[in-house]
């Protein structure tokens, strides 16, 4: 069967068959991730799709959420060693995804529509993530002298504006991912990499950088950032992982390891700001010179 693999977070993704190969494409998203390397190193996740009924393969419910016209319900099959997304967009599309933790296979049924699609393989992908030391971590991401900051907050706190800030103050600042870098803690340390997800911002790029420090921030009339201890840190970091994992405990236990072993040599901050240059500044002097 015709396939296409890309190299995410340092982890193979396989795509297999022509129409899920065209319908990746046409996301426009995972081209900087294209991989041509050696064909014997194993995939972590295969998505194929197939035009066959699903049939009714939901198990037990785990978490569902609405986001521009689509219903997204996430299932846990655990008897099967399986996962199940259903998908439903106000249109009538819909998309069903069928992921096996344990051979790492995700089959996607229904409709290829860009916005169910991305967000399908989105879930698929960190499923797989979760027992290999890695999240798809919900942050802007910015990398100054070579090494990643992670910007926290619920949404409309103002992460994508704090790191424009930096860009547009700080010399030699750039942005990595506006929306879900992959957070990975390996062998000889912390490290954050770009991916095809980066919400309303397209940043896309191939690029694996040092976390420096992690930041949650929340809207304050006044810019003053602070370092959490160890228990405060594990409480900022938890709520932007993935929600739809929260309730499984395989998933859960996976995240939580990770966490865990960022936190043993990554600092957390919390910052209450204002949405100037001045609060840009004072964050990268605190984690870049404090």
């Amino acid at each position: 069967m015709e396939s296409e693999r890309f190299l995410i977070g340092g982890y193979v993704v396989e795509i297999e068959g022509r129409e899920l190969i065209d319908g990746v494409a046409a996301l426009g998203s995972f081209a900087n991730f294209r991989y041509n390397g050696g064909a014997d190193r194993k995939a972590l996740l295969s998505f194929s799709y197939s035009t066959e009924d699903c049939g009714e393969m939901c198990g037990d419910f785990l978490y569902s959420s609405e986001n521009d016209g689509v219903v997204s319900e996430f299932y846990s099959m655990p008897e099967k060693g399986c996962f199940f997304q259903k998908m439903r967009h106000e249109n009538g599309e819909w998309l069903n995804m069928k992921i096996s933790g344990e051979s790492g296979v995700a089959v996607i049924y229904g409709s290829l529509m860009p916005q169910m699609l991305r967000f399908a393989m989105w879930i698929g992908f960190g499923v797989m993530l979760s027992g290999n030391n890695a999240i798809a971590i919900h942050s802007s991401c910015i990398v100054y002298e070579g090494k990643a900051v992670l910007f926290l907050g619920e949404s409309g706190t103002g992460k994508s504006t704090h790191t424009r800030l930096w860009r547009e103050s700080i010399p030699g600042a750039s942005l990595l991912n506006d929306d879900s870098p992959i957070l990975r803690a390996e062998e000889d340390g912390i490290y954050v990499y770009g991916s095809p997800w980066s919400g309303k911002t397209p940043c896309y790029k191939q690029q694996r950088c040092p976390l420096a420090a992690i930041v949650r921030l929340y809207q304050a009339p006044f810019n003053k950032i602070e370092k959490l201890p160890l228990l405060y840190a594990y409480g900022s970091v938890h709520p932007s992982c993935p929600p739809d994992f929260a309730y499984d405990t395989r998933l859960y236990d996976g995240i939580s390891s990770t966490i865990g072993k960022v936190l043993e040599s990554v600092p957390v901050y919390r910052m209450g700001c204002l949405p100037d240059h001045a609060a840009a500044q004072l964050s990268c002097e605190t984690i870049f010179k404090g």
